[in-house]
C-alpha cells in the first residue's frame, strides 16, 4: 500500500483529501505545519507529498526542499490557488513533480498521484538494478547516473520483466555486455544461466558446431558428442554480442531456431525444444547492413523487438567523474598505493577528451595512471599520456557557455567530494544558487559523495 503525506493549513481540504485517498487505497498521513510534516518524514517513509504551496507563514517551496533533502527521490505535488501558478511553475523548476490549482478536480488530482506514484515505482526499480548488478557483478557505479543512462535503466527494468528479445546497439566499448547482464539478473531467469558468445570471435567453419553442437562422428574429429551454447543456456539467458559479425551462410540457421524455438545439433536428426531469453548487440547499423545485404531482413526483424541505444561517454560527460572513482577504488583496492584521486587539472584533461573507446578507454586509461604515478594525487601529465588531444572546434557562445558551466560544476563537486557547503566555500557561490546550478545540468551532488 503506497504511503502519501498531505500538508495544507486548511484542515477541512486536509480531511477531503485524506477521505478520498483513503476510499481509494492509500494510507494518508496529514500536517498542518511544515515542522509537524518534517518531523513525520523523519519518522516514517513515503512513497510521495502533496504540500501547499502557502502555510501560513511557511513557503510550501522550502518544506519541499527539506523533504527532498531527507528523500531526494520524494515526489512532490504542489497545491496551489489560481493567482499562484507562477510560483507553481518554479516549484516544478526547483523539483516538484507537478502541481494542481484549487479548487481542484480529483479526477485530475488522482490521475497525477497516480502517475507519480508509477514514475517513483520506477525509479525504485532502477535502484534495485544498480544493486542488483553491484552485487553480481561489482559493477554498482560504473553506469553512471547522467539522464541518458538513467533512461536506458529505465527501459532496462521494464524490459527485464517480458521474455521478448532485446537488442542493445551502441559503440565498442560502452557496455553493452553489462547492459545484457542487469537484463539477466533484473529477470525471472536471474537463477538461471547467463551465456555469452561474441559472434565475430568464433571462425566460421566453427561457429554451427560451437552454437548448436554436435553428435559423435558428425564430421572428422568429431570423437564423442558436445552441447552446445543454446543448450548450454537453457532456461537462462543467451547473449549473442556482435550479431552484425555472423557469417550470411548462418543467419537462416539462427533465424529458425528463434522462429520455432528448436535447435538441431550438427549430425542429428532429433531436435531439441529451447527455453531462453535471447539478447543480441552490435557496434554497427544493422538496417546500414541489411541495406548492403549483408544481413538478412527477416532475421533483423526477429532480434529488433525491444532496441536499448547506449549512448557514447563522449555524451554523458556527466558521469566521468564518478566512473574515475569507480576504476581509481578498482585499482587501487587493498594495494601499496594510496591514491586520494585526480587534480582538477587531470579530471578536466578526461572531461575534455572525446573517447573513442568509451568506457573501456577510460578504465585502461585510469589504470595505466594508478601503476604510473608516485603521488597521492594523480596529475594531468599521468593521464592519457599517449593520445594527441585536439583543441575543440570554436562553437556557438552559448553551447560553449553551458558546456564549460557544467565541466566546472563536475570539477567543481569532485574536488569538494559531494559536500555542497565546501562546493560553496570553493566557489564563492551561495549553497541555494549551486543547487539551481545542478539542477539546470541534471547534476546531483550526492552521486558525487566519497564512500
Amino acid at each position: 500500500m503506497n504511503k502519501i503525506l498531505v500538508v495544507d493549513d486548511d484542515i477541512n481540504i486536509l480531511k477531503v483529501i485524506k477521505l478520498r485517498l483513503e476510499a481509494d487505497g492509500y494510507e494518508v498521513d496529514t500536517a498542518m505545519q511544515a515542522k509537524q510534516a518534517l518531523k513525520q518524514a523523519e519518522d516514517a517513509s513515503y512513497d510521495m507529498a502533496l504540500v501547499d504551496l502557502k502555510l501560513g507563514k511557511t513557503d510550501g517551496i522550502a518544506l519541499m526542499e527539506a523533504l527532498h533533502q531527507l528523500s531526494p527521490a520524494l515526489p512532490v505535488i504542489i497545491l496551489t490557488a489560481h493567482g499562484s501558478i507562477d510560483s507553481a511553475v518554479d516549484a516544478m523548476k526547483k523539483g516538484a513533480t507537478s502541481y494542481i490549482t484549487k479548487p481542484f478536480d480529483y479526477q485530475e488530482l488522482h490521475g497525477k498521484i497516480k502517475d507519480c506514484l508509477e514514475k517513483n515505482e520506477l525509479s525504485r526499480e532502477i535502484d534495485r538494478l544498480r544493486n542488483l548488478i553491484g552485487q553480481r557483478y561489482g559493477f554498482d557505479n560504473i553506469i553512471g547516473r547522467s539522464e541518458k543512462m538513467q533512461r536506458v535503466l529505465e527501459k532496462v527494468a521494464l524490459a527485464a520483466q517480458s521474455d521478448s528479445t532485446v537488442y542493445i546497439e551502441g559503440e565498442s566499448g560502452t557496455g553493452k555486455e553489462l547492459i545484457a547482464k542487469a537484463l539477466h539478473v533484473a529477470g525471472p531467469r536471474k537463477d538461471k544461466r547467463f551465456v555469452a558468445v561474441n559472434c565475430a570471435a568464433i571462425p566460421e567453419t566453427l561457429l554451427e558446431s560451437e552454437l548448436f553442437g554436435y553428435e559423435k562422428g558428425a564430421f572428422t574429429g568429431a570423437v564423442g558428442s558436445k552441447q552446445g551454447l543454446f543448450a548450454r543456456a537453457q532456461d537462462g539467458t543467451f547473449f549473442m554480442d556482435e550479431i552484425s559479425e555472423m557469417p550470411l551462410s548462418m543467419q537462416p540457421k539462427l533465424l529458425r531456431v528463434i522462429q520455432e524455438k528448436e535447435v538441431l545439433p550438427v549430425g542429428s536428426t532429433l531436435p531439441f525444444k529451447l527455453n531462453v531469453r535471447l539478447i543480441a548487440s552490435s557496434n554497427r547499423n544493422l538496417e546500414e547492413a541489411v541495406r548492403k545485404g549483408l544481413f538478412r531482413e527477416d532475421l533483423f526483424y526477429r532480434i529488433h523487438v525491444i532496441v536499448i541505444h547506449l549512448p557514447p561517454l563522449r555524451e554523458r560527460k556527466e558521469d566521468i567523474p564518478l566512473l574515475c572513482d569507480f576504476f581509481l577504488k578498482k585499482f587501487t583496492g587493498n594495494g601499496p598505493k594510496k591514491i586520494k584521486g585526480m587534480s582538477p587539472s587531470a579530471l578536466q584533461k578526461m572531461i575534455q577528451y572525446d573517447w573513442p573507446g568509451n568506457v573501456r578507454e577510460l578504465e585502461n586509461s585510469i589504470e595505466s595512471a594508478v601503476a604510473m604515478t608516485t603521488r597521492e594525487v594523480i596529475t594531468e601529465e599521468f593521464m592519457l599520456q599517449s593520445r594527441n588531444i585536439k583543441p575543440s572546434e570554436i562553437q556557438p557562445y552559448k553551447m560553449a557557455k553551458a558546456n564549460f558551466e557544467k565541466n566546472y560544476l563536475l570539477q567543481l563537486i569532485e574536488k569538494a567530494e559531494g559536500n555542497m557547503s565546501r562546493a560553496a566555500e570553493i566557489s564563492g557561490k551561495f549553497r541555494a544558487d549551486l543547487y539551481e546550478l545542478f539542477k539546470k545540468h541534471n547534476l546531483t551532488p550526492a552521486d558525487y559523495r566519497r564512500s
